[in-house]
């Protein structure tokens, strides 16, 4: 059930829109549950300079069925031209717990 489970991390401009990017991808049941960060500092390269700005990372919960869907689903909602969608598997933990995501997300 493990090899199943995904840990996505986004980053957002801020708490309402990572609040508001948590409620649409949970209750469309591409994630089974969502944290919210808050505040996080990135320093990133963009538009051919080094910039630094305050963001909200989200870590969002779901299956490897379903992170296809969550990224397009990102990308259409999120506010950033190129969105940090980052899918990471989950190789272990409580059996119970995975399960529980597997069965929140769809069927996954």
């Amino acid at each position: 059930m493990s090899a199943d489970a995904r840990l996505i991390y986004v980053t957002a401009p801020n708490r309402d829109e990572a609040l508001k990017l948590a409620r649409l991808l949970v209750g469309e049941r591409l994630a089974a549950c969502a944290n919210v960060l808050d505040p996080i500092t990135s320093v990133y390269w963009w538009d051919g300079k080094v910039n630094e700005e305050p963001e909200v990372a989200l870590v969002l919960k779901t299956t490897e069925g379903q992170v296809a869907a969550l990224t397009e689903r990102l990308r259409a909602a999120h506010p950033y031209d190129c969105p940090c969608v980052v899918s990471l598997p989950i190789t272990g933990g409580n059996p119970d717990f995975l399960a529980w995501i597997a069965a929140e997300t769809a069927g996954g």
